[in-house]
């Protein structure tokens, strides 16, 4: 997981961020369990409170449970991982359709595009 911040943007939300596509990715596989907050903190060269803010706000979303004992664990709920995925494909789609949108492109020349891509995607696919 990478663990840069980014200064333009709170610490605790590009923390929640950066845990989050580590869970939607399978990197922290559903029931796995999460480093303690102070390893976290450390991790990222955080304050353990910022950390702890943003696990809790994980929590709040259903990735990640507390158990009272033994810690906080990955949800084993896939249809609140699968949404999660999916809230986070429809951003970067957005996004994506946006700066197009910026660079001068239609409609028209967007589906184009994925036309042309989806024609190489052999070679996409093995450059991943």
């Amino acid at each position: 997981m990478d663990k840069l911040l980014n200064e333009n943007l709170p610490i605790y939300m590009q923390i929640m961020d950066k845990i989050r596509a580590a869970i939607v990715s399978g990197e922290l596989a559903a029931g796995a369990k999460v480093a303690s907050v102070r390893e976290l903190a450390e991790d990222f060269g955080v304050n353990p409170n910022t950390m702890q803010r943003a696990l809790a706000e994980l929590e709040r979303e259903g990735l990640l449970i507390s158990e009272r004992t033994t810690g906080r664990f990955v949800t084993t709920d896939t249809e609140i991982i699968d949404q999660v995925r999916k809230e986070a494909a429809e951003r970067i789609v957005k996004e994506f359709l946006q700066k197009m949108k910026e660079l001068g492109f239609s409609k028209e020349q967007i589906e184009e595009f994925f036309r042309e891509i989806d024609m190489n995607t052999d070679g996409m696919v093995e450059a991943m």
